[in-house]
């Protein structure tokens, strides 16, 4: 069954800005230091950063508080796999809402799409509990 689905734009040119006026302050506050790192290898640093910060966006608005009531920006993180596919990750105050909302019987898995067309990043997160 799903139990919540979030999705967001992110303008990469916005995003390159922010980096560009406050840096490392931004960096810290809203990516892990696995997603700086990666996005820091990357090519194009602002495109990697802009979809994870709509994968973060659309995780808090699947798990049904955008980004409030506690949640904060490294309660989610993207890794990817070795085949590129990227996976959400969520600690802190996110997995204990993930918990609240996943029924007894059930376990939570959460599914993350992400991609780029200059100047937009895109973001879909899908939370689907499957039984045991």
């Amino acid at each position: 069954m799903i139990l919540g689905i979030g999705t967001d734009l992110a303008n990469i040119e916005r995003i390159e800005g922010v980096l560009d006026r406050f840096g490392d302050r931004f960096r810290n506050r809203v990516f892990t230091e696995t997603e700086q790192r990666k996005a820091e290898r990357r090519h194009d640093t602002a495109a990697t950063y802009a979809k994870r910060w709509a994968a973060k966006e659309a995780c808090s608005k699947a798990l049904g508080t955008g980004l409030r009531m506690g949640i904060a920006w490294k309660d989610m993180h993207v890794t990817n796999l070795r085949t590129g596919q990227p996976v959400m990750h969520v600690t802190g105050w996110a997995a204990q809402r993930l918990e609240r909302m996943t029924p007894d019987g059930h376990e939570a898995v959460i599914h993350v799409t992400l991609t780029d067309d200059h100047p937009w990043a895109h973001a879909m997160v899908v939370i689907e509990a499957l039984p045991y």
